[in-house]
């Protein structure tokens, strides 16, 4: 199974370069980018575990994909994001926020904590499969973005870090 990151980076690849689609296989996980405008039919292939027996599933899904990197500032701009200073923890994918483990457990993170590369700092459910969201970097939450269980698209923020080395 990819990492976040190594999607991230594989985004970022065919972001910063004209490719339209990149392919990649590894075992039983399979990402597939394509770089298109407006609704795109995407399809994951999940190894699915029930009493012990594994079941493929294959699941569609469209994702809206923003126009322009600009449009997609517009979306989700917050006051406080005018500030340079400040780095963005953003969503990896479409899925449903929470802040905690539990609705009985205290969240994740909240403003004012100190957070390292690898503290999780939210779950993000996507297709029923549950996500732990690292923060990448390291540093202090200045703001929560987004509610709890909001339905959060690709690339929009999520937290606002004030960033220490």
């Amino acid at each position: 199974m990819f990492k976040i990151h190594e999607i991230r980076e594989m985004i970022k690849l065919v972001d910063e370069t004209s490719i339209e689609q990149l392919e990649i296989e590894e075992g039983d996980s399979k990402v597939l980018i394509q770089r298109n405008v407006g609704v795109v039919p995407v399809y994951t292939e999940t190894p699915v575990v029930l009493a012990k027996k594994p079941i493929k599933e294959i699941a569609k899904a469209h994702v809206q994909v923003a126009a322009t990197k600009e449009t997609a500032v517009e979306v989700h701009k917050s006051p406080k994001n005018e500030n340079e200073n400040y780095s963005k923890i953003v969503s990896p994918m479409v899925g449903t926020f929470y802040a905690a483990p539990s609705e009985d457990a205290a969240p994740f993170v909240k403003t004012g904590d100190k957070v390292e590369e690898t503290t999780v700092v939210c779950i993000l459910e996507a297709m029923k499969l549950f996500n732990e969201i690292e923060a990448e970097m390291n540093g202090e939450i200045v703001e929560v973005l987004v509610e709890n269980g909001q339905l959060v698209e690709y690339g929009q923020p999520l937290f606002l870090v004030k960033q220490t080395s």
